[in-house]
């Protein structure tokens, strides 16, 4: 049940499971989560209905200085990071200065750290706004969640807020003409007395079959590592994670999983 917020604009680095030697950057409130989605196995706990005190999102011009004060400091040292990853407290392509920090990233990756990916953490609540998706296909590393092909899973799993149009999401997915990296998390338990399986063979053929219509380079599943918000959620063992990795092999993808 417990969870946590990042305190910093530019945190890390930390070691990820997927991405490697990881430096974040948090584009949304240090104090606050703010994001499109509400997932029940979120690590930064529920997204608030209402906010306690005003919140605001880190300047660009701060972001920039910040991450250029960072990448001096770890270049100084000899341990330049593996990724500069886009994640923190909430949906990072939500803040509206997205697209020129993008920019600004890709800028100082050259000079700085030019070995080191770019990596947007993202559930394509915003990729239907041009300027987001042009400047996800400036990035090496676009990862996208999909944590299942039929959006009554969505709605129970992400419970996305707001106006959510499932059908666009998937059709903006394919838009990036395989320039992307799909993400699922795989989970089981229940919510709200409801109970919820996105592994069971309905929802994997359909995830498939989703996933030729994307065709995205790499597809990264993985299941619950941290404390989440909801008490009644399982982790999916390993064995079933590599079963699924297996069908998503045969079906033509480079498949990372993270037990």
């Amino acid at each position: 049940m417990a969870t946590f917020l990042f305190d910093k604009i530019i945190f890390g680095p930390v070691k990820s499971r997927r991405l490697g030697v990881s430096l974040g950057i948090n584009l949304l409130p240090t104090q606050a989560k703010v994001c499109s989605f509400d997932c029940i196995y979120c690590e930064c706990g529920f997204t608030p209905k209402e906010y306690e005190e005003k919140v605001s999102l880190p300047a660009r011009e701060e972001v920039k200085t910040r991450l250029e004060t960072k990448l001096k400091e770890m270049g100084a040292e000899g341990q330049l990071p593996d990724v500069i990853t886009f994640a923190g407290n909430g949906e990072p392509t939500l803040h509206p200065e997205f697209a020129g920090i993008i920019d600004d990233t890709i800028e100082l990756r050259n000079s700085l750290a030019p070995e080191a990916r770019i990596a947007v953490l993202s559930n394509a609540t915003m990729i239907h706004r041009k300027p987001v998706f042009d400047a996800l296909l400036k990035i090496k590393d676009n990862i996208q969640k999909l944590d299942s092909a039929f959006e009554e899973t969505v709605k129970i799993i992400d419970c996305p807020k707001g106006s959510f149009n499932f059908q666009q999401t998937i059709e903006q997915l394919v838009a990036f003409n395989g320039k992307v990296i799909i993400q699922t998390m795989f989970i089981r338990g229940s919510f709200k007395g409801q109970a919820l399986d996105n592994t069971t063979e309905a929802e994997i053929s359909a995830w498939l079959e989703l996933l030729k219509k994307i065709k995205p380079r790499q597809v990264m599943i993985y299941t619950i590592a941290r404390d989440t918000p909801v008490d009644t959620l399982q982790k999916v063992s390993l064995k079933e994670l590599n079963a699924i990795a297996e069908r998503v092999r045969n079906a033509g993808f480079d498949v990372q999983v993270s037990g």
